[in-house]
């Protein structure tokens, strides 16, 4: 109940304001655009059965040597506990591995097995054209200013 007598003292946003964050949010519009993207990518990448996630992640793990769990969450900005969730299904394909670090038994290292190396290789060309598509819809040298803004943003 006191929650509710809270909210009635506070003033009601006006729908200008909800035009302002809509066209004006950069959250909102990054946030867009990721699902936009990752929505292509899944679509052309489902003959693999694979996600653009998944292709990632994937491609994150592809190294000499094999990354520790952190590192690559580092890397693609996920916390470590939606990371692991991530690697299950990949792990349950027989596509990476999960280990114990030699050098630090508190610590897990990823690797990618030889059937994750071939999924990754059938799975480069397909992303890759797509890729190419998108950057030629996004204007002459804009798609490296985009790139250098969201960077900005990390």
């Amino acid at each position: 109940m006191a929650r509710a007598g809270a909210a009635e003292a506070l003033p009601a946003m006006g729908f200008d304001k909800t035009i302002e964050v809509r066209d004006a949010c950069l959250c909102l519009h990054v946030q867009r655009a990721a699902r936009a993207l990752a929505r292509r990518f899944d679509e052309v990448l489902r003959p693999l059965d694979l996600t653009s996630g998944q292709f990632s992640l994937l491609t994150s793990l592809n190294r000499p040597e094999p990354p520790t769990i952190g590192s690559v969450a580092e890397l693609l900005a996920m916390d470590r506990t939606t990371l692991t969730a991530n690697l299950k299904p990949l792990e349950r394909r027989g596509l990476i591995t999960i280990a114990v670090d030699k050098d630090d038994r508190r610590s897990r290292r990823l690797g990618i097995t030889p059937e994750g190396r071939a999924l990754l290789a059938q799975a480069y060309p397909i992303w890759r054209e797509a890729h190419t598509t998108l950057e030629f819809r996004i204007a002459n040298g804009s798609a490296d200013d985009l790139r250098k803004a969201l960077m900005a943003l990390l």
